[in-house]
């Protein structure tokens, strides 16, 4: 116990007066936490948090294997211009052009994904003994120093320009800002850009409707959210889709198992009684960092139709527990930005399917995508749940979170 605590308590004895104790902050600090989507982390440096992923021993993340899916989108835009390098060039002068729309520069998704573009296509600069992710800004003539040209197929390849999409109020993976963006580029680059490359689809999309699908130039975003798939049919060039299914069904069966008290791999790796289990295909542990990935899928014109509902659940994780073996508890989970398209439209639709199969309660909330305290303000009491399932603004602020449990 907390020594103010003893010290109040034992004084209240000593008066001989009654005395409701409150509950305890420790007591919060002993629940169930899911990390999920944004990795406690060093927006700078990409250093895990390491506080944050041990803070009990029942913290976690769950995510997906951002190097693998970004080595995935990467070599789809390779192969790409690799298969078209005789009709890629659309002004015919030996140089393949690409824009990227960067998320947000502090989050190592982002970072990989960035890095994973510019290892396949030759234009990776090592910084550090790493793939420099810092934005090239206007590259036209290709002097910039984060950058380097490329060669695919006996044609130069260039990243003409990037940028963080962030929009005047501090939101990044910005779509509208991606839409205008792309607008800024044509009048600047016009018929320069070959080839188009997002961070995400809710920015590669705006993209691709403010200008690439009219020219027909091949866009590639990530997340397979259900309008970009649909889009592949339009001429939207590809995507990548992070198993949000089994993501959304690690958050929340993570913390199931953490309040039962039983082996952390029931239901995931190792069938539990109702036989939900997944396959060294969809996911693996990491137990250094305590953190669960699942494994991403490229999705392409040539399977796109597999991926069309990205908010269907993962049929091997689709059965009911027992609320008499499994009692109902309750959740706080937050979403960082309600505008966000892959959390809002894919990925919370997954999670409410699972709450109901996995008998949790979940109140979710919704953030501005800004600020931290918009979210924490609105874990003012969390004495009233079991578990926690936090998306953090800025994947450094971990602390923000976890000093309002104790």
């Amino acid at each position: 116990m907390h020594r103010k605590y003893t010290m109040v308590l034992g004084a209240a004895i000593a008066a001989g007066m009654m005395f409701h104790m409150p509950a305890l902050a420790a007591g919060n600090a002993d629940k169930p936490i899911v990390w999920w989507n944004r990795q406690p982390s060093n927006s700078s440096t990409g250093e895990l948090d390491m506080d944050a992923l041990t803070w009990n021993d029942k913290t976690y993340y769950v995510g997906f294997d951002a190097g693998q899916g970004a080595e995935l989108q990467g070599q789809m835009v390779a192969d790409y211009i690799s298969d078209h390098v005789d009709t890629i060039d659309r002004n015919g002068d030996g140089i393949i052009g690409y824009v990227l729309a960067i998320g947000d520069i502090g989050h190592n998704d982002s970072i990989a994904r960035t890095r994973g573009i510019r290892k396949a296509l030759g234009t990776g600069v090592e910084a550090d003994g790493e793939i420099d992710p810092s934005p090239a800004q206007t590259n036209v003539d290709g002097s910039a120093s984060v950058v380097q040209d490329g060669e695919i197929g006996g044609l130069i390849v260039r990243e003409l320009a990037s940028h963080e999409m962030k929009n005047a109020s501090g939101a990044t993976w910005d779509a509208a800002t991606a839409g205008s963006t792309i607008g800024t580029w044509t009048a600047s680059f016009g018929d320069l850009i070959d080839v188009i490359v997002s961070n995400n689809d809710g920015m590669g999309m705006a993209m691709f409707h403010a200008w690439s699908k009219e020219e027909g130039v091949p866009t590639f975003g990530y997340d397979a959210n259900s309008d970009a798939v649909a889009a592949i049919a339009d001429g939207y060039a590809g995507t990548i889709s992070q198993h949000a299914d089994v993501q959304a069904y690690l958050t929340l069966r993570v913390l199931r198992n953490a309040l039962d008290g039983v082996d952390p791999d029931t239901g995931i790796g190792t069938p539990d009684e109702a036989g939900n289990v997944l396959s060294e295909d969809d996911f693996y542990y990491d137990e250094k960092s305590r953190s669960y990935y699942a494994l991403n899928q490229a999705v392409t014109p040539e399977n796109y139709k597999d991926f069309l509902d990205s908010t269907a659940v993962y049929t091997p994780v689709t059965h009911q527990l027992s609320e008499d073996a499994f009692p109902v508890k309750d959740i706080w989970l937050d979403i960082y930005n309600a505008s966000d398209n892959f959390l809002s439209t894919t990925y919370k639709p997954l999670l409410q399917s699972y709450d109901d199969l996995l008998n949790l309660n979940v109140t979710y909330v919704d953030g501005d995508g800004q600020t931290e305290s918009y979210l924490t303000n609105r874990l003012g009491n969390p004495n009233q749940f079991d578990a926690y399932a936090i998306n953090m603004v800025k994947t450094d602020n971990a602390t923000s979170y976890t000093a309002l449990l104790g």
